[in-house]
């Protein structure tokens, strides 16, 4: 044991020594300060490689990545047109599919009708809508107006207070009523009683003529005689000269009502018959205006005023209006279609219709019109698709300014073509 256990203090013993003849003499004064310096010169060097290298890689990411990137890698391209998206295929291209630039024609035959080839968003629009107005001012005395309720074409919707305009209806038709009766007058002549009457006084003026004139003969014999004196025989010069004019304008009287009126003034009667008839037809106008009604078979979307209110649509420029009506079996959906994507839309193409609302119903659409302008600041040009929407479902699941996504097929639609 106890040698044993000098062997094991000798082995310490040399170890202890082979350790202390490996150690490193000590360090001058100033190596900390060295290594200090060493590691901030690493730190800074390290710091500015890496920001170039940062730099570096987005210059290259921008440069080669979205606008230049042809590699296998690039994503699926999803573009928004207008109003709504509009997503097209990836950047794959389909080889069934020739090149853009290639002369080759495409043979319609190899092109699947069902096959999707644009999907975009847009908002349900009615065909038509009408802002119903009133054409005369006046007081609502009766309204039959109310949101959600379809008329028929022709349906009262309201009425103005018409006791003005009736009592202006009654004043030209009594106006046209004279204009008549002086017009026939006119085109008829004297009647033959006053033809008669006219003659009659004629040939009494003619014997009172002729009884001056003797007498005018018998005073001139005495006043040359010197019987009678000059103031008598100048009376009765007198007397013959007003009696010849008074036989020479009831000859013209007589003349006049055998020959009738003159043509000038039968086409003045005329005229005057003609703008009576013209103040009638407006008063009457007027007052059937009185009366508002549907003007197309639709459902009133909105309601734009109350009964007791006065309107005057001249004070409006014609914009003041009672009600919206709209026909909602007639929709459209208004879209914008990127310019780059208007070569695969086409008038007739089918379509699809699905609400954001009901996105479990779709609709047959079709493609009813491209607007001739583009909007410059979208890049985009304005499509208009039909919807088919049945009799049964109009105004339920489909209404104005709900928003759409329709869905363009190769094909055409059957509707088209018929």
């Amino acid at each position: 044991m106890d040698s044993a256990g000098t062997a094991r203090d000798a082995l310490s013993a040399a170890m202890v020594e082979r350790v202390q003849g490996l150690r490193l003499p000590p360090p001058p004064a100033n190596a900390g300060i060295n290594a200090s310096t060493s590691i901030a010169w690493l730190i800074a060097t390290l710091s500015i490689s890496g920001f170039v290298f940062v730099v570096l890689y987005a210059f290259v990411y921008q440069v080669g990545g979205p606008r230049g990137g042809n590699g296998s890698n690039a994503p699926a391209s999803t573009t928004v047109a207008g109003d709504g998206k509009t997503t097209t295929a990836g950047s794959k291209k389909d080889p069934s599919i020739p090149a853009k630039n290639d002369a080759r024609p495409v043979d319609s035959a190899t092109i699947d009708p069902e096959a999707m080839v644009l999907l975009s968003q847009g908002y349900i629009i009615p065909e038509q809508q009408i802002l119903v107005s009133p054409q005369v001012s006046g007081r609502i005395i009766e309204l039959n107006v109310k949101e959600g309720t379809r008329v028929e074409k022709g349906f009262v919707l309201a009425k103005l207070e018409p006791t003005e305009y009736r009592a202006d209806y009654e004043g030209a038709r009594a106006n046209v009523a004279g204009a008549e009766a002086r017009l026939a007058e006119l085109r008829e002549g004297n009647r033959p009683e006053e033809i008669a009457q006219a003659q009659a006084e004629l040939g009494e003026a003619k014997a009172t003529l002729k009884q001056l004139e003797q007498t005018f003969r018998r005073n001139a014999e005495l006043y040359g005689q010197k019987i009678l004196n000059k103031q008598e025989f100048e009376d009765s010069e007198s007397q013959l000269m007003a009696q010849a004019q008074r036989v020479l304008k009831l000859e013209a009287v007589v003349k006049l009502a055998e020959d009738g009126f003159r043509k000038e003034r039968k086409l003045e009667g005329e005229a005057n018959l003609h703008k009576a008839m013209a103040e009638l037809e407006r008063a009457k106008w007027r007052l059937d205006n009185c009366t508002i009604v549907a003007p197309i078979s639709g459902t009133i979307l909105k309601k734009n005023a109350e009964e007791g209110n006065i309107v005057n649509p001249v004070a409006f420029n014609g914009s003041f209006s009672l009600c919206d009506l709209a026909d909602l079996s007639k929709l459209e959906v208004d879209l914008t279609i990127q310019e780059r994507d208007i070569s695969k839309v086409f008038p007739g193409q089918k379509c699809k219709v699905r609400s954001e609302a009901f996105p479990d119903r779709a609709y047959d659409g079709v493609v009813s019109r491209l607007m001739p302008i583009a909007d410059r600041a979208k890049g985009a040009i304005p499509v208009r698709v039909a919807i088919s929407v049945p009799a049964d479902e109009e105004g339920m699941y489909l209404k104005p300014e709900m928003s759409a996504q329709v869905t363009f097929y190769a094909g055409k639609s059957e509707t088209a073509t018929k």
